[in-house]
């Protein structure tokens, strides 16, 4: 069969090994975690599987197209408005009251860039790091990157506040989807380029392509029944993979600075067509290791799933009607589980500020505290916990 892209990623060095085995930990410093490597090669299927022999492979995949989680719905926002500090979205998930503004903490945002020249990143001591993994251009040329970031890290743009963690002072900004779109093999790469780099959280609005990758296979002369059996196959790959490369972050963290992965759980869902329509969390956000993130929308009964957000996601943030950074100038607003990832993401460094000021970012604290702060109270009475996770991500507030 026809040699195609496969992604590799390369197990990292005893240190690490064993503590994501359970082992006893080895006193080899934080240099050692660097070892975990990620290629991509051009082979035949059965070279492929025979690859996976090799003892220092910890996983192999099929090159899978990533395309944007596109917003739902986008509405431009007038000059005049929204009045400063009101929007619903930091105020739902208490970042107005909190005492932390995520100062001190790294955000990596993988998506379609930034426009750095908005006004809401000119605040002092912002350094923002940027790396193409496309062919395309390196600024944001979609918005949607512009607008994520905006919500995890952005100023005052006339007078609004738009990040929930506008303390930030380093952002590192990977640019993996534009032009030809992106793999999953440039995915892998920016997640390792944001960890080696010190991000503490990783905040990823982006899904697998798996009808694009069916049509390659079409396009490739591959007989209909078998291109979609091997693209099921490779979506099954990609999702372990995602999972093994979860695990080597989560047991750096044991030995070095922890870092968390957060993903949009994709815009699938036809709610309002019945149950049956309900779908499940897409990759790679469905990967064990990764916080999946569900869409909360406003309603005067109380905060309701969005109708597009998929189900099973682990934990939930403001997703309707989010205004933040428009690519170019001014202020937008968008739908998607993509808005409310950024949500999560942005709490996710209040909470890691509080812990570094504790001396307590270490191992597994840091995500559980997240997880646990999801709250239900603010929700419409007869939700699914299954849509919502652990409810409303919420910040760290004042007291003990």
């Amino acid at each position: 069969m026809t040699a195609r892209n496969y992604v590799i990623l390369h197990e990292p060095d005893q240190a690490v090994e064993s503590l994501r085995r359970g082992g006893p930990r080895v006193g080899a410093g934080v240099a050692s975690v660097a070892a975990l490597t990620v290629e991509t090669d051009r082979m035949a299927p059965a070279a492929a599987r025979a690859i996976l022999q090799n003892k220092r492979v910890a996983a192999v995949a099929p090159v899978l197209p990533m395309k944007l989680i596109a917003p739902v719905g986008e509405r431009n926002v007038p000059a005049a408005a929204p009045q400063a500090g009101t929007l619903w979205g930091l105020d739902a998930v208490g970042a107005l009251t909190s005492p932390f503004d995520g100062s001190g903490i790294v955000v990596a945002v993988l998506d379609t860039g930034i426009d750095p020249t908005h006004e809401a990143f000119q605040r002092h001591g912002l350094e923002l790091e940027r790396r193409n993994f496309t062919d395309a251009g390196t600024d944001d040329d979609n918005g949607h990157g512009t607008h994520c970031a905006g919500t995890i890290f952005g100023g005052t743009v006339g007078g609004t506040r738009i990040g929930v963690a506008p303390g930030v002072s380093r952002a590192m900004i990977g640019k993996v989807l534009g032009g030809n779109g992106g793999g999953s093999d440039q995915i892998a790469q920016a997640i390792l380029w944001a960890v080696n780099g010190g991000a503490h959280v990783i905040s990823m609005s982006l899904g697998m392509d798996f009808p694009g990758y069916v049509k390659q296979l079409l396009n490739d002369d591959v007989p209909a029944e078998v291109a979609t059996s091997l693209a099921l196959e490779g979506y099954r790959a990609n999702i372990l993979f995602f999972e093994r490369l979860a695990s080597f972050v989560s047991a750096r963290g044991l030995i070095a600075q922890p870092s968390l992965l957060v993903a949009a759980a994709g815009n699938e869902s036809r709610r309002a067509l019945g149950a049956e329509f309900e779908i499940g969390v897409s990759p790679p956000a469905v990967s064990d290791g990764i916080i999946s993130v569900a869409a909360l929308g406003q309603t005067p009964a109380g905060l309701v799933v969005a109708p597009f957000s998929n189900t099973g996601a682990r934990i939930s943030g403001p997703g309707v009607d989010i205004v933040s950074a428009r690519r170019g100038g001014g202020l937008v607003s968008m739908d998607g589980t993509s808005m409310a990832t950024p949500h999560v993401a942005g709490v996710a460094a209040l909470w890691a500020q509080k812990l570094v000021h504790e001396n307590r970012l270490v191992g597994n604290e840091w995500a559980d505290r997240l997880m646990a702060s999801g709250a239900s109270s603010a929700l419409k009475a007869g939700f699914d916990p299954t849509d919502i996770g652990t409810g409303l991500v919420r910040a760290p507030q004042p007291g003990p």
